[in-house]
C-alpha cells in the first residue's frame, strides 16, 4: 500500500529469488521454477479471489506490471532482484487503505523445492530505503521460524469496528512452542497450536476496546529445527483478514487495570 500523495518512483524487491544455494531447502536435485508476477490497476486489490486466503479463481485479477521466473541461478543466490519502477497510480486506488495497492504473485511452476526469499517495498532501486506511510499485508502467510529457541515471530491483523471474533488458523506448527495473543484487553492469551501436518484453529472474542486497534499474534519459538509454518486469520464470519508488516497505530500495548484499595485508619 503506496500513500496516496507519494510522488516518486517505487519498486518491489526480491532477496534471493532463486531456488538453490545458500538459504533454500533442496530435496534431491534442484528442480524448481518460481515466478515473481507484480499487479497493479483494477482488480489488483478489490477483487475477492485477490483477496482470498487460497490462490484460486481469479487471483491474478489487475493489470500484468512486470514478471520474471527463477530457476537455480547462482548469480541470484543471495542478493536482491528488483522490479520496477512503477508510479504510485499503476496500482489500485483504495479507499479502505488510503493509497494504491501493488501486488505481488509468487508461484511455484515445477518441481519441489523449498523456495525462501523476502520482499522489500523500496524508493530506491539498489538498495532498501523505506517509503513514508507504506506498508504491506497478506493473508496467508508460510515461513521459516527461526532456530533459535525464545525467538518470536509477530503478526498484526488489524481488528476494525465491526469485528467481533477472531480466528487464527496453524498448520504443521510441530508442537514448537506455543502461541500467544497480546491486545489492549488481552495479556499473554494462549492460542491453540498443532502438530506435524496437522491445522489447528482458535476463536477468541473481541472486546469493544480491541476494536479499531491491531493486536499483536506471537509464535513464541521451542527448540525443533528447521520449522516451517503456515497461518491466516479470519473472522467470525471466516473472512479473511491481512496481518501488516507494520501495525496500524503502533504495537498494542495492554492496558493493566490497576486498583487502589484506601483502607481508614481506625
Amino acid at each position: 500500500s503506496i500513500p496516496e500523495d507519494h510522488n516518486m518512483p517505487v519498486y518491489i524487491r526480491v532477496f534471493d529469488p532463486d531456488i538453490g544455494g545458500l538459504h533454500d531447502e533442496q530435496k534431491g536435485e534442484y528442480d524448481t521454477q518460481v515466478r515473481y508476477s507484480v499487479y497493479g490497476g483494477e482488480g489488483a486489490f478489490s477483487h475477492p479471489d485477490s483477496r482470498a486466503i487460497k490462490p484460486v479463481g481469479n487471483f491474478k485479477a489487475g493489470n500484468l506490471l512486470a514478471t520474471k521466473t527463477f530457476g537455480e541461478e547462482p548469480m541470484y543466490d543471495g542478493k536482491w532482484y528488483t522490479f520496477g519502477p512503477f508510479n504510485a497510480q499503476e496500482g489500485e486506488f483504495s479507499q479502505q487503505t488510503g493509497g494504491y495497492i501493488f501486488k505481488i504473485v509468487s508461484e511455484g511452476l515445477a518441481g519441489d523445492d523449498g523456495n525462501l526469499y523476502h520482499y522489500y517495498l523500496s524508493s530506491q532501486p539498489g538498495n532498501n530505503t523505506a517509503i513514508d506511510g507504506a506498508n504491506a499485508f497478506t493473508y496467508n502467510y508460510t515461513f521459516r521460524l527461526k532456530d533459535e529457541p525464545g525467538t518470536v515471530a509477530h503478526l498484526y491483523p488489524f481488528v476494525d469496528e465491526n469485528v467481533i471474533a477472531v480466528v487464527q488458523h496453524n498448520f504443521d506448527f510441530d508442537n514448537d512452542g506455543e502461541i500467544l495473543i497480546y491486545s489492549v484487553a488481552k495479556n499473554r492469551h494462549k492460542a491453540a497450536s498443532g502438530g506435524d501436518n496437522m491445522w489447528k484453529s482458535s476463536k477468541h472474542q473481541i472486546t469493544a476496546e480491541e476494536r479499531n486497534t491491531s493486536i499483536d499474534i506471537q509464535m513464541v519459538k521451542g527448540k525443533s529445527k528447521n520449522n516451517n509454518v503456515v497461518i491466516y486469520i479470519t473472522n467470525e464470519y471466516e473472512q479473511p483478514m491481512p496481518f501488516y508488516n507494520i501495525p496500524i497505530g503502533g504495537p498494542p500495548k495492554y492496558k493493566y487495570d490497576v486498583k487502589v484499595n484506601y483502607f481508614k485508619k481506625n
